[in-house]
């Protein structure tokens, strides 16, 4: 834990929120049910949350600058040449308008059109380890083209409309210039179907593996002519197909039939350098079948692709540790600035449960037959019994609840003060 929080200790000019960020990273690993400034700050012994409400919003200090220490922390760990960058969103279902980027709009959290915030995240993943490194909050243009209300969430002026390919690409072009150690991209239909951002990726150098639509038009005959991506797969030959394991899941190796058709078109560029490809994944149980389109600066096995293909589900395993563990959707701030630094903090607190999980793997992973490995589950119960220790005094936690009762009272009174005004108002 220390090794993550003292990475960015040098990031605060006062030692106050130096302790109350240290005092939060605890606090998002700790025991609580729900992670918000209240239960933070009584778990960390404070008499009351303005010291935790402060650091989100007042404080002076940088948050990219500290998610810039994180990340460094991570690839120190699991820095790998044949590293792989996954790109993913999730979103936070909300009630209300006022906070940042808040609108109806479809997430995949609740599989319907919510009035959600919807978050774009990057992880890193090697063979040592993987965690999530950088996150963008999306505001939509209804945002955007309201001035007034990004004025009262903070939006800095300088923050324009930004699809979400644009915010992965400003993410992964910020590893590439920090240095971050990949070779390879991975994402979803929702990124892959962007023909800018594989333009970008590939001028970037990187490889990508990236899932597209099954409507999704492949370039064919050096480019010459266009074809669905499942029109490709219906014509191709039995022979096309081959089983092979996308990595270990819960319940072992995920084998899938893949087909590989190795010499497809780019991307109205003929001149760009490097290998063009569509990879094919088909459910050997229920036939469905995933699209992918592939690039490679130089020549690629298919082992290599379905790998990569296989890392993209580890952004999902990280968003259900972050949001399950360390409380990543379980912040209550509407203002820019609270929301990068709550999320900093929660990726802070998660590269040390990722960075204590890759510690604690054995090398022979047959040593020991009769137990799993240690989850970021389990590492989390385990720092939660040897290094957290909570605050127990039965004064403490009287005064904490006759604080918020009386905070709720006050609260109480104030919206129904707004409500009877409101009604009055001719």
């Amino acid at each position: 834990m220390d090794l993550v929080t003292s990475s960015f200790a040098g990031r605060f000019a006062r030692v106050e929120p130096r302790r109350a960020a240290a005092g939060f990273v605890t606090g998002l690993l700790a025991d609580l049910q729900i992670k918000t400034c209240w239960q933070l700050a009584e778990q960390a012994g404070h008499g009351r949350p303005d010291a935790m409400q402060r650091l989100l919003y007042r404080a002076k200090w940088d948050a990219d600058a500290v998610r810039d220490d994180v990340r460094q922390v991570v690839v120190d760990r699991f820095g790998d040449p044949d590293g792989v960058l996954v790109v993913d969103e999730t979103g936070d279902l909300k009630k209300g308008v006022h906070t940042v980027g808040v609108q109806r709009q479809y997430t995949g959290t609740a599989g319907r059109i919510e009035n959600a915030q919807v978050g774009v995240f990057l992880a890193y993943a090697s063979r040592h380890g993987h965690t999530l490194i950088d996150r963008r909050v999306y505001l939509p243009k209804s945002w955007t083209d309201d001035h007034q209300r990004c004025e009262q969430a903070g939006v800095p002026d300088t923050i324009g409309f930004a699809t979400r390919s644009e915010l992965a690409d400003d993410m992964i072009t910020a590893a590439v210039q920090s240095l971050v150690p990949a070779r390879w991209v991975a994402a979803d239909e929702a990124y892959g179907n962007n023909a800018h951002l594989r333009t970008r990726l590939r001028e970037l150098g990187l490889g990508y593996v990236l899932a597209v639509s099954r409507d999704h038009l492949v370039p064919i005959d050096g480019g010459k002519a266009r074809c669905r991506a499942d029109r490709l797969a219906a014509d191709l030959p039995a022979t096309a197909w081959t089983r092979r394991s996308a990595g270990d899941g819960s319940k072992g190796p995920r084998f899938y039939d893949w087909a590989w058709l190795a010499d497809v078109g780019a991307d109205g560029d003929p001149d760009s350098d490097g290998r063009h490809s569509l990879l094919i994944r088909r459910n050997n149980t229920s036939g469905e079948l995933a699209f992918y389109r592939c690039w490679t600066t130089g020549p690629a096995a298919l082992a290599q692709l379905v790998r990569v293909a296989g890392v993209r589900w580890i952004v999902e395993e990280s968003f259900q540790a972050g949001k399950g563990q360390v409380g990543l959707d379980q912040h209550q701030v509407r203002h820019w600035t609270s929301w990068h630094r709550f999320t900093t903090l929660a990726l802070a607190a998660l590269a040390v449960l990722a960075i204590c999980a890759a510690d604690a793997r054995t090398s022979d992973r047959h040593a020991q037959p009769d137990m799993i490995e240690l989850t970021v589950n389990e590492i989390r119960r385990l720092i939660n019994v040897l290094l957290i220790h909570p605050t127990r005094s039965i004064v403490h936690r009287l005064r904490w609840s006759n604080w918020r009762r009386r905070h709720q009272a006050r609260a109480k009174r104030a919206h129904h003060t707004r409500r009877l005004n409101l009604e009055r108002q001719p």
